[in-house]
């Protein structure tokens, strides 16, 4: 009887979807779970990202890319604990001040692809979209980008060899 909760129901979903995907691609389920997993997270960090950079733009009145900056890295700190928590816990075994040098890197160059993108986009979306939806709507676009430039780079380096 306990098979026939609704509760069941997504979880058997979402692993018919990772199996779905693990053929398509190629990809173990469990690397493709781990890709969830930091997307989720990332998913998180792009609340922190885009509530900081509105409050910093908007409120305090910073430029735009130096409160881009700043939410970026305020999102970079909230994916780092998460991503070693949850998406990485085997990585807790390592030392974490190295890890977080080598996650801080990756993000650093991701900042900068992050500023590229969200700076050309906007040059777009400023001119059909009002004020603030143009900046936010080219932050999600950049925020999307980069999502695989880190999660690519983050795991052939800073979690290398976790499986």
């Amino acid at each position: 009887m306990s098979e026939t909760l609704p509760t069941k129901m997504p979880i058997h979903l979402a692993g018919r979807l990772v199996a779905w995907l693990s053929d398509l691609t190629g990809l173990s389920a469990r690397e493709l779970t781990r890709f969830f997993k930091f997307a989720t997270v990332g998913a998180i960090g792009m609340v922190v990202d885009l509530t900081l950079l509105n409050v910093l733009h908007k409120v305090v009145g910073l430029p735009l890319l130096v409160a881009n900056a700043f939410s970026f890295t305020a999102a970079v700190l909230s994916n780092f604990t998460w991503n070693r928590l949850w998406t990485f816990p085997e990585s807790r075994t390592r030392p974490v001040h190295r890890q977080l040098v080598q996650f801080a890197v990756v993000n650093t160059i991701g900042l900068g692809i992050n500023e590229l993108v969200l700076w050309t986009v906007y040059q777009f979306t400023q001119q059909v979209l009002p004020d603030p939806f143009d900046y936010n709507a080219a932050k999600m676009f950049a925020i999307g980008v980069v999502l695989f430039w880190n999660y690519g780079i983050n795991r052939l380096w800073t979690y290398r060899g976790i499986r």
